[in-house]
């Protein structure tokens, strides 16, 4: 199965925020971050940008050295939904976003067939070496990258605060929630649960990165 010209990426952490994104994209130091982005092969902007739900549930484990607390995972196997923003890209460009995820350069282009074919494909080891098919929309595949573990295999590690704020941004940007919805949701997902209350994370809202004009 060959790859097709365009994909969906599906972003559910703190690349649901346009800016981080495009760094990723274009190249550069996203705001807030410890380190800069080599950018992809194809700089062009995402074609489209769409907020999205999947079953499943995002959590949060292992330690971020750019962020100093968990970082966001995907498992398809949690109960719920978990909310996405999604990317419209070429597939050599989700191929250099996946690459520098792992802290590697852009390049070459990932075989996706196996991920086509059967919904997954573990390619290493590495937290975001999992890739996923969600689905298909407009007549692309939803793809996403996560940890080849499930979630209940994991010790999980509470998410920092400025990491939190990323991601509060980024749902009031992709999907427009009020801040007590997007504090509600976030404070009932692994890792962060009995560590951040919705109240705590309501009062990161000032501090989440506005949003683009």
């Amino acid at each position: 199965m060959s790859a097709p010209p365009l994909v969906w990426y599906a972003s559910y952490g703190s690349n649901m925020y346009a800016a981080r994104l495009r760094c990723y994209l274009e190249g550069g130091t996203p705001l807030g971050a410890r380190r800069s982005y080599a950018g992809c092969r194809d700089r062009d902007p995402a074609r489209r940008v769409v907020a999205s739900e999947f079953p499943g549930g995002v959590y949060f484990a292992t330690e971020s050295p750019v962020w100093r607390g968990g970082r966001a995972f995907f498992d398809p196997e949690l109960p719920g939904r978990a909310a996405m923003r999604s990317y419209l890209v070429t597939a050599g460009q989700f191929s250099d976003i996946a690459a520098q995820e792992m802290y590697r350069d852009p390049g070459p282009d990932l075989d996706l067939s196996t991920v086509l074919r059967t919904g997954r494909d573990q390619l290493g080891p590495g937290r975001y070496e999992t890739l996923l098919h969600l689905g298909d929309l407009d007549g692309y595949p939803v793809l996403t990258f996560t940890a080849p573990w499930p979630a209940a295999e994991v010790e999980k590690n509470p998410p920092s605060a400025a990491y939190l704020a990323m991601i509060v941004g980024g749902l009031r940007e992709a999907h427009g929630w009020p801040v007590p919805k997007i504090a509600e949701y976030l404070s009932q997902l692994p890792g962060a649960q009995r560590h951040w209350s919705a109240q705590a994370i309501a009062e990161l809202a000032p501090h989440a990165i506005p949003s683009s004009p």
